[in-house]
């Protein structure tokens, strides 16, 4: 092409730019300049679904590694909320006082942790003392026992009493329980940080629980928020009336325990025995056994007649606590079939260990309350 056909065409091009037309739109009515458009990818095609399955299991995959990664982070969150909603129906007591809920919540605040200082300052040193002189006399029930000619002839075959008063006598027995020195160090410090954590979150969700739980609620359309609403504020309150009604029979067995013993030859170890009982009869179904046989076993180290007292003692008591206590504080909070109480605290421990099966029966409640109006009444409709 000559110079002067090229300056020509940029004269053309010039132009037809100036008026606004595109050079490189289709000429003469050509609808498809570049070519015609292929056919849709067939969504249908092999190809299609083993590259989106394998695409959204690499991304499941993922997301439960993640999950795993933040698991012990998601576990204090977990245990901060239901014990925020343990708080909450003192707070709700309270409003219903007429104080506003910020006023409150701050009194709920400033009583738990002046009765939590008030526990460490004032129970603390009398546990720890005790603790200490437990097991400084652990030894000497160990050669009580082997006075009895049925603990002879067991330690004898199976050297029961040595091992365990080799280990008890041993100093470096409890270091070595936690790793060394620096492993037991390390768990002292990061168990006072999860408790840290624990208070802080636990004060953050009673301050907002309901700035929290509505926000959750507008994630519901429009047409099902109310009932939504009304179903979690359901599920809090039982949530919270189980974990405050657990804490009162806690509170009553260890209080229970504490008079009792106070009353027996072991009394000078009432209080930490009391605490111990108190704390294990938190976990459903094995805590309050358990708490029984540890205190038992102490009192039969130091007297028979004592020992013989201990269990009879806890054998009514556990029955009073089971068929009195434990169903009028719990009466509004949890309505389960025996069974699932059983199963469900199984599979919490199983899951989760001790915090799985102080999670399980509020959890148990709370699915069970969501069958009932949503699943139940859905197929009632059918």
């Amino acid at each position: 092409m000559s110079s002067a056909a090229e300056g020509a065409a940029e004269a053309a091009d010039g132009v037809a730019e100036h008026a606004g037309i595109d050079p490189a739109a289709p000429v003469d009515g050509d609808p498809a300049p570049y070519g015609e458009l292929g056919k849709p990818f067939d969504r249908r095609s092999p190809f299609y679904y083993g590259f989106v399955g394998a695409l959204g299991a690499l991304i499941a995959f993922w997301l439960f590694q993640a999950v795993l990664g933040i698991g012990s982070v998601l576990m204090l969150v977990v245990v901060s909320f239901f014990l925020a909603a343990g708080l909450n129906p003192a707070v709700t007591f309270l409003e219903r006082r007429g104080l506003r809920r910020s006023f409150a919540v701050t009194v709920v605040i400033v009583l738990a942790l002046g009765t939590v200082a008030l526990f460490l300052v004032a129970i603390v040193p009398v546990i720890t003392d005790q603790i200490t002189a437990i097991t400084k006399n652990a030894p000497g029930w160990l050669d009580e026992l082997q006075k009895n000619k049925k603990i002879q002839q067991l330690n004898d075959e199976y050297d029961i009493i040595d091992k365990l008063q080799a280990k008890i006598t041993d100093e470096n027995f409890l270091s070595a329980l936690f790793g060394g020195a620096l492993g037991f160090g390390l768990k002292i410090v990061s168990a006072l940080f999860n408790l840290f954590v624990i208070v802080v979150l636990t004060l953050y969700f009673l301050a907002s629980l309901r700035t929290t739980t509505g926000a959750l609620y507008k994630l519901a359309p429009a047409s099902r928020r109310d009932r939504v609403a009304k179903l979690g504020d359901k599920v809090i309150a039982n949530i919270g009336g189980y974990v405050s009604g657990a804490f009162l029979v806690a509170l009553c067995a260890g209080l229970s325990s504490l008079v009792f013993l106070s009353l027996t030859p072991i009394g000078e170890y009432a209080v930490a025995l009391a605490f111990v009982v108190a704390v294990l009869d938190v976990i459903p179904m094995i805590g309050a056994t358990l708490g029984a046989v540890i205190v038992s076993a102490i009192a039969f180290a130091t007297d028979v007649k004592t020992g013989i007292a201990c269990v009879v003692f806890y054998v009514v008591y556990q029955q009073f606590e089971n068929y009195v206590v434990y169903p009028r504080v719990m009466s509004k909070s949890v309505d389960l079939p025996g069974a699932v109480i059983v199963i469900a605290a199984l599979v919490g421990t199983a899951l989760l260990g001790v915090v799985g099966a102080l999670l399980a029966i509020p959890v148990a409640a709370a699915i069970l309350l969501v069958v009932r109006e949503v699943v139940v009444k859905q197929q009632d409709l059918r």
